[in-house]
């Protein structure tokens, strides 16, 4: 017979009798722990059959009580009684909680569902708080995704109509449907509206506690003339401009594109890279190579060029210059006067020589397929005695079986130093790879650690030596433009703009950098402006703090940003029709929409209402509502009313979002802010949460990874997927989403569940002494949770309240022979407060068996410190100590023991501890014991050097361990198999000498 569940045991009980099941329930329960039937312990004596009748056997899996059926119920309640939709309350404090609007392009997936969960978690706990909480929703439709997926279904491309398909699936049971919809698709707007709406029954389902009165899409007309506002704030203010700058850009759209367009661009972000092209003289014409380190020139030996590509010569203003047809197709975008001449092949350029720019050295032209004719210019110089992978590629020409793959004899060449780095020599690139055993070039991987480190020594410890003339002495970590302005100046280097890495858009079209001509620009390097994202950084709340420094590092490096393009859904610049503010730039500073979005539909305003001065006024407190009524047609009250609900909410407490957007929408979040609001409504706070990964490898929907975001309730339960999000790691880290341990979450989560379940009808245990200690964890527990929430360290909440919880449900059963259930009695309505902002639904249909009131809403369980005793778990510790240390006695011995002798430790060495403790020094320890006990000074002194070795004296908490253990020794002699003897006058072992405080001797038979 096995029993698997509590009500089971009840029913066998009721029915059969106790008779006869008796005997088989004494051999289940022997070894009886929280997670079920552990099995027969042959050494422990059978229990009672008073307390065994008390016992519960735990469900593996309770959570079918709480499945779809009851999380649609509460959120239908919730929803009735509109319990999450906030107005102000100038008697409560106000906390008003952010996370960016999803874009509304397709289905979200759990890695989505993890940020915005960490968002509704703070949002619930600080409701419970008491804190009037506002956390609103919006959906992100502008820019060109949008657009690039209506084109492709259009265009009928397969690939993007398959991945539609199986979104539109997600949510789509009829095939009919499916194809009508896709069809449909052709119309970007169709597209974003779908999915807005999706979206938000997802959010929805899984309990979100979003105000949704308050939404609105980017692309709708309220929205357009709100960012038509803030951009006419930034031109009044100097911030918006036009000119020429180098912008990543895709030449198949004809367009500017950011993070949103391109693809992977949010979580692997594209930037421009400036680099150096130098001149190398080759005839009338020149050889162009380009190069991120242009002080290396000094030591250039030979250039090398990709034998298997085509390179062409381009006239560039009055010059020919020869670089890749890649290079050549790019630079087109980068300067108005290049045209194209011809092409030659890069074979046809080896063994030729060019001439250096600096001393006019004549250099050689060698093959390396290694070159990559589609980065920068195709053309690389070679500094063999600094870079490692010159060095590899030389020691492969000089062997002849490699240089005659190109039809050329063996080339040896002499490296020339160039920068002195202490602890190297004359070839410090020769030097690591002699070192690391690298001797050819295909020692790809090895030669990538040989440049870190050689590159990394240059950076901390390198100097420019004589060779470099004027620049002599100049360390490398200290060189800015110094090299590159002089070269140019000579005429001898140019610049060419490559992406940081390669590149398409969303709908697959490649991405370059062009600098366009007549670009409107957002201005970031005006230094007042600087000066006031500093002081916004410094003022703020960053969650972890961690990143503070960061924001400061990314507001210095702010510089010039295309703000508008020619193509895309959004807002039209307000000052120059025909361009469209791209989907970054207007979505900085809509937190402050939020506030009164819900009042402009209610009143029905129309959009050519919300004029600039309705804006300023509700926003910045300008000018007179009953004036500014007049010309925009809203009664003067409305107008009030906006702007009294604006100073409620703002500033935006907290935005919590991801890592990728630090560099981004966080920055310009606080920028545009500090440039627009006064200093009292710039953002207070920022929380950045870790990505998720699953099963160890990016969520992608190649990998075939995808958890849709719609299948969460049905695949897992919402509330056990918010526990497990939150639950198994530090909001900043990553998490990786593993199935077994969401089943190790479960098995828990079901198991406190059903606890607190049979606790709520329970009647409550009388409160003797493991009472007590109970009582006292779990207060000590929930002083950690509030602590986990305060700090957003949610995996501490789950950890307490969850985790340590139930080890201690364990260890009160194991020490009573009773159920848990008395004593949960007691604490049951903390415990579903406290968890309610993880686990809503599920509290909520517990606290419901006895409450008709919403625990979303109720106060927070407060702390009781009266109920903490610190002495009372240090004397339980001791026990789990002394036990853990016996067994590890019997499992190195192999004894079967009969009798285990327990010696404390001696009255003096108590006092020893103690004064250690208080001290906290050996010398200042020593001495006090010479005065307090003379006659034991040698064996004090012994003792104390034990003590601070073995730091015992590090959070001393003094116990009675004489009568803890007289206490618990039914239970000791339970657990362990054998007669318990304490402090016995015979000492056969001669252990009672040993015996310290916290550690007694132990002597087994």
């Amino acid at each position: 017979m096995v029993l698997q569940r509590d009500h089971c045991a009840e029913l066998l009980l009721r029915d059969m009798g106790i008779a006869p099941v008796l005997s088989a329930l004494i051999l289940l329960f022997r070894d009886h722990d929280a997670n079920g039937v552990r099995g027969v312990n042959p050494r422990a004596p059978p229990l009672s059959p008073s307390n065994l009748i008390n016992l519960y056997i735990r469900s593996p899996d309770f959570t079918d009580m709480f499945g779809p059926e009851v999380e649609r119920k509460w959120q239908r309640a919730w929803r009735e009684a509109r319990i999450f939709e906030a107005g102000p309350d100038p008697n409560r404090k106000k906390f008003y909680i952010t996370v960016p609007y999803p874009y509304a392009s397709g289905s979200l997936h759990i890695g989505h569902g993890r940020t915005y969960t960490i968002g509704d978690v703070m949002a619930r706990y600080k409701r419970m708080r008491g804190y009037n909480v506002l956390f609103p929703m919006a959906f992100h439709v502008t820019g060109t995704p949008v657009l690039a997926i209506a084109d492709s279904i259009r265009k009928g491309e397969e690939k993007v109509v398959k991945l539609y398909e199986d979104y539109l699936r997600i949510y789509e049971d009829d095939e009919e449907r499916v194809k009508e919809l896709i069809s449909s698709f052709v119309e970007p707007e169709n597209i974003a509206r779908y999915f807005a709406e999706k979206i938000q029954r997802d959010f929805e389902e899984m309990g979100y506690s979003i105000d949704w009165r308050r939404k609105f899409h980017t692309a709708e007309p309220i929205y357009n003339k709100f960012v038509e506002w803030q951009f006419k704030k930034l031109k009044d203010l100097g911030l918006i401009r036009k000119g020429s700058y180098p912008i990543t850009y895709s030449p198949a759209d004809g367009n500017a594109v950011g993070e949103d367009d391109i693809e992977d661009g949010d979580t692997d972000k594209v930037s421009v890279m400036e680099f150096t092209a130098i001149k190398f003289r080759l005839g009338d014409e020149y050889l162009v190579a380009a190069t991120l380190r242009p002080e290396t020139i000094f030591g250039v030996t030979n250039v090398w060029v990709n034998p298997k590509a085509t390179y062409v010569r381009v006239r560039v203003g009055d010059e020919v210059w020869i670089i890749s047809r890649e290079a050549a197709e790019k630079l087109r975008y980068q300067k108005e006067d290049v045209e194209v001449l011809g092409e030659l092949a890069g074979s046809d350029l080896l063994g030729a020589e060019v001439e250096e720019p600096v001393e006019g050295r004549k250099v050689p032209v060698l093959p390396g397929e290694f070159v990559d004719p589609d980065n920068a210019t195709g053309v690389v110089y070679s500094v063999p005695a600094h870079a490692p992978f010159d060095h590899a590629a030389l020691l492969d020409m000089a062997r002849e079986e490699f240089a005659s793959r190109y039809g050329m004899r063996p080339v040896e060449i002499e490296p020339i130093k160039i920068i002195d780095i202490e602890g190297w020599g004359d070839n410090p690139a020769g030097e690591i790879c002699e070192r690391m055993g690298i001797t050819s070039q295909e020692d790809a991987e090895k030669l990538e650690e040989a440049t870190k480190e050689i590159y990394r020594e240059e950076f901390y410890k390198g100097v420019l030596n004589e060779r470099c003339g004027k620049f002599a002495g100049l360390r490398i970590r200290d060189i800015k433009d110094e090299v590159k302005d002089w070269l140019r100046d000579m005429g001898k280097a140019d610049t060419f703009y490559e992406t940081s890495r390669k590149a398409v858009t969303r709908s697959g079209n490649r991405v370059i950098v062009a600098v366009l001509r007549d670009q409107w620009f957002i201005d970031y390097t005006h230094p007042w402006w600087k000066e006031r994202g500093h002081r916004a950084v410094d003022r703020m709340l960053f969650i972890p703090e961690k990143y503070r420094d960061v924001m400061h590092g990314i507001i210095d490096w702010l510089a010039m940003r295309p703000c508008a393009r020619r193509r895309g859904l959004g807002t039209q610049l307000p000052f120059e029709p025909g361009w469209v503010i791209e989907s970054l730039s207007d979505s900085t500073i809509y937190m402050a929409l939020y506030t009164v979005a819900h009042i402009i539909r209610r009143e029905n305003i129309p959009p050519e209402s919300l004029t600039e001065e309705v804006f300023d006024h509700v926003f910045l407190g300008k000018g007179v509502p009953e004036e500014i009524s007049e010309r925009a047609g809203i009664p003067a009250e409305v107008i009030r009313e906006m702007r009294r609900e604006f100073l409620y909410w703002y500033p935006n407490d907290l935005r919590n979002t991801n890592p990728p957007h630090l560099s981004n929408h966080l920055a310009f979040f606080i920028m545009h802010h500090t440039a627009i609001f006064p200093e009292e409504h710039w953002p207070g706070g920022i929380s950045i949460a870790g990505l998720m990964i699953r099963e160890g490898a990016k969520i992608s929907k190649s990998r075939g990874n995808v958890i849709p975001l719609a299948h969460v309730s049905s695949r897992y339960g919402v509330d056990l997927f918010r526990l497990y999000c939150v639950g198994s790691a530090d909001m900043e880290s990553t998490m990786d989403w593993r199935e077994s341990d969401v089943n190790a979450f479960r098995r828990r989560l079901s198991r406190m569940i059903d606890l607190v379940r049979h606790a709520i009808d329970a009647e409550p245990h009388p409160v003797g002494r493991m009472e007590r200690w109970f009582l006292s964890r779990f207060y000590s527990h929930l002083r950690a949770a509030v602590d986990g929430y305060e700090r957003m360290r949610f995996r501490d909440v789950v950890l307490h309240m969850i985790f340590y919880l139930l080890n201690d449900v364990k260890r009160y059963e194991e020490r009573t022979g009773k159920s848990a259930v008395g004593v949960m009695a007691h604490v049951w309505e903390d415990w579903v407060r406290a968890m309610a902002p993880i686990i809503p639904h599920t509290c909520e249909e517990l606290w419901h068996m006895a409450h008709d009131t919403y625990v979303s809403v109720e106060e927070f369980p407060v702390v009781r410190e009266d109920a903490i005793d610190p002495l009372l778990e240090r004397e339980e510790e001791f026990i789990d100590s002394l036990i853990e240390d016996i067994r590890n006695i019997l499992n190195v011995t192999g004894i079967e023991p009969r009798e285990i002798y327990i010696y404390t430790a001696d009255e003096w060495k108590y006092l020893a501890l103690e004064i250690a403790a208080r001290t906290g020094d050996f010398g200042a320890a020593m001495k006090e014991m010479s005065r307090e006990m003379p006659e034991r000074a040698k064996e004090a002194a012994k003792f104390l050097k034990t003590v601070f070795k073995d730091r015992l004296h590090a959070g001393y908490v003094p116990v009675d361990e004489a009568r803890v253990l007289e206490e618990a020794r039914e239970y000791l002699s339970r657990v362990l198999g054998a007669e318990i003897r304490i402090n016995p006058p015979e000492d056969p072992g001669g252990k009672r000498k040993v015996a310290m405080p916290t550690r007694p001797g132990v002597y087994v038979l």
